[in-house]
């Protein structure tokens, strides 16, 4: 059997590739990763059958719509989630088949209402999303969350399985990748020892914790499994740079590779005057035009070339990209993480106006 755990760093998400005779799985794909997918799969020969879902997330798209019109995967995720454009609704004692191998799907709701746990047939790992994380649980404040049901999941469908399974979790925010049926047991501060539910019902109704920042746009997307709204397919990657599409239509192109490729572009600073010379510097050879000045500006720059937008941090920049594409520019990425990460990889810059470069 081949297994392979694979990370988005934007959401801290684990996608999770299981195969037997050339037949594949991919547990929580990614929206943006699915080029990465895509590719794993053709270089390992797989054929991909299905997408599965844990449970409708609310901090990333999930790439199961944009995998299917790919490669003709199903989409599987739980009946309870009521999710639109799904073709295998999944329910507590379903069994999914990959080649000789299977995942027997276990009702783990809790964390949200629709949430599923998928157990190896041996039942030596199992695929547990948010119900239960690395000495941790998801919180249980929204979708049809419940502190109680998620008790009663986690005791009685991923902590009754074998003391060596190992639990793979949809997220871990410190570079975790694993842990076992044993260790939570043992060491889980919300859910293993001599909790009790009254114990973990207090503590998770306390936790105030501010809401996803992608909710709003994750939550009605994965409810139509990651479809955008008006159904159309992402463009091919550009071929002038490496570079990443966000789900919100908005190209990516990381520093190393904008250091790389940069010679190709004409690089747009969109912020301010007294940013642009301040501790952060900017990129050698940036032209400077604010954001609030660019529909003024856009007859100076040649269409032809491909155009970088940076900004601070990549949120001013994102919404010059989607400007200047409305505005007929075909090739154009937005510095991913802006100038805040462009100076924290020690990238090159230049802190005068006349863009004399110096190292960070």
């Amino acid at each position: 059997m081949i297994f392979r755990q694979l990370f988005d760093p934007t959401s801290s998400t684990y996608t999770y590739l299981l195969a037997d005779g050339g037949e594949a799985l991919l547990i929580d794909p990614v929206y943006e990763q699915v080029p990465r997918d895509l590719a794993l799969l053709q270089e390992l020969g797989l054929e991909l059958l299905a997408t599965l879902d844990t449970h409708v997330h609310a901090d990333h798209v999930t790439g199961a719509w944009r995998l299917r019109q790919r490669c003709g995967s199903r989409i599987a995720l739980a009946q309870a989630a009521g999710a639109e454009l799904v073709d295998r609704p999944l329910r507590h004692g379903d069994r999914i088949a990959f080649g000789a191998r299977h995942l027997d799907v276990r009702a783990t709701p809790g964390h949200t209402s629709g949430c599923l746990t998928y157990v190896l047939d041996d039942a030596s790992m199992a695929f547990t999303g948010d119900s239960l994380l690395i000495r941790g649980c998801g919180r249980t404040d929204f979708q049809g969350g419940s502190p109680q049901a998620l008790f009663a999941s986690v005791r009685g469908q991923i902590l009754s399985l074998p003391d060596d399974c190992l639990l793979y979790p949809a997220h871990d925010y410190r570079g975790i990748t694993v842990t076992s049926v044993a260790e939570e047991r043992r060491f889980n501060p919300r859910l293993g020892g001599e909790v009790d539910v009254g114990d973990f019902t207090g503590h998770m109704n306390n936790l105030n914790l501010p809401h996803p920042k992608m909710i709003a746009v994750a939550v009605p997307a994965n409810l139509r499994c990651g479809q955008p709204e008006g159904g159309a397919l992402p463009a091919e990657a550009p071929d002038w740079a490496p570079l990443t599409l966000r789900f919100s239509g908005v190209w990516e192109i990381e520093p190393m590779a904008l250091l790389e490729h940069g010679h190709k572009t004409q690089i747009l600073d969109v912020r301010e005057e007294t940013e642009f010379i301040d501790k952060l510097g900017h990129l050698p050879g940036a032209r400077l035009v604010p954001l609030s000045q660019l529909t003024e500006h856009l007859d100076t720059l040649d269409k032809a070339r491909p155009v970088v937008a940076v900004c601070r941090s990549g949120v001013r920049s994102a919404q010059a990209c989607v400007l200047l594409a409305k505005a007929g520019f075909g090739q154009v990425a937005n510095l991913a993480g802006g100038m805040l990460r462009w100076k924290i990889e020690g990238m090159p810059v230049a802190a005068e106006a006349n863009g004399a470069p110096r190292q960070s």
